[in-house]
């Protein structure tokens, strides 16, 4: 009896993990102008401007590529062949640091470039909010689940953002968003969550609402720039409805799959640089740069020099 209850729950078990769609594909909305990067952003994409060693763009990812994706849509505008080109193979830049011998360079050039036949784009002709961006990727993502980056929001972690997000999906299914909380003062800034069960890692998500004022909102736990959602939101994104802004908010259409489809917040490991904006930007080079195996300790000293002379 015991071998045929385990073969049994084990068989139940199968089923319930099969009926979970993998997660193949992200969409990265990369259309956005970087005004707070002018000029520096003038003529390049703000996606690119360089996290260390490596632009932003390039650790978002990875960061997907550690999580099992396999399909990269970028969602783009005007003058953001750059980000294209970063990824492709540079047979010139190649064959002159096999040349000289440089084969760590060699080694770091292969991890930017992205295997043939992965790499779509599509553009987002007009701003028009991150919803009407990810509606832009429908025809590409077609009818799967799929990731959404935001390469703005830098996650630093010993285990990806994505990848944390992606094992407890496939456990659960249904739609995810990673959260952390903020100070009731800049709810405002945020997609919050109202939260029902809630283990202190994982939060079911009951409602969700696009930017509410501190005193409105129902929570201080806001959504950061990593989702996992399933199709049926595109049935919603498809109205063009227009929220907070008078954009077209993801998080709105969201809302629509709570009670249709689960919808967790999860809590993830690690801490988060908002890269949009100069201070964000500035804090992550930092913590990136001391824990680099090559620089951090110089970085280290370079910093508690200029901390001793101010």
């Amino acid at each position: 009896m015991q071998n045929g209850r385990t073969v049994q729950q084990h068989t139940v078990t199968h089923l319930m993990t099969s009926a979970i769609k993998p997660v193949r594909k992200a969409v990265f909305p990369v259309a956005g102008l970087g005004t707070r990067f002018l000029p520096a952003t003038k003529s390049m994409p703000k996606e690119m401007l360089p996290l260390v060693d490596r632009p932003l763009i390039q650790h978002a990812y990875e960061e997907a590529r550690e999580a099992g994706i396999e399909e990269f849509i970028f969602v783009t505008g005007r003058h953001k062949e750059m980000l294209e080109e970063h990824f492709d193979y540079q047979p010139e830049l190649m064959e002159t640091l096999e040349s000289r011998g440089k084969t760590d360079m060699i080694a770091r050039v292969r991890r930017s470039e992205m295997p043939a036949g992965k790499l779509f784009l599509t553009r987002q002709p007009r701003a028009l909010g991150l919803g009407h961006a990810v509606w832009c990727a429908k025809a590409l993502v077609g009818n799967e689940p799929f990731a959404v980056i935001l390469p703005d929001d830098v996650v630093l972690a010993e285990k990806g953002c994505m990848r944390q997000m992606v094992e407890f999906y496939e456990k659960m299914g249904g739609n995810m968003v990673s959260v952390m909380d903020v100070p009731r003062e800049d709810t405002s800034k945020y997609g919050i969550l109202d939260t029902g069960k809630d283990d202190g890692k994982l939060a079911e998500i009951k409602g969700l609402v696009e930017k509410p004022k501190p005193e409105d909102a129902p929570s201080t736990l806001s959504i950061i720039g990593r989702y996992i959602l399933q199709p049926e939101v595109f049935e919603y994104l498809d109205a063009f409805e227009t929220g907070a802004g008078g954009e077209i908010q993801l998080t709105d259409a969201m809302a629509k799959l709570i009670g249709r489809q689960p919808f967790n917040g999860l809590r993830f490991d690690g801490t988060r640089y908002d890269c949009g904006s100069r201070i964000g930007f500035i804090q992550a080079n930092l913590a990136y740069s001391v824990r680099d195996p090559e620089i951090g300790p110089q970085v280290r000293a370079a910093v508690k020099k200029m901390a001793e002379s101010l």
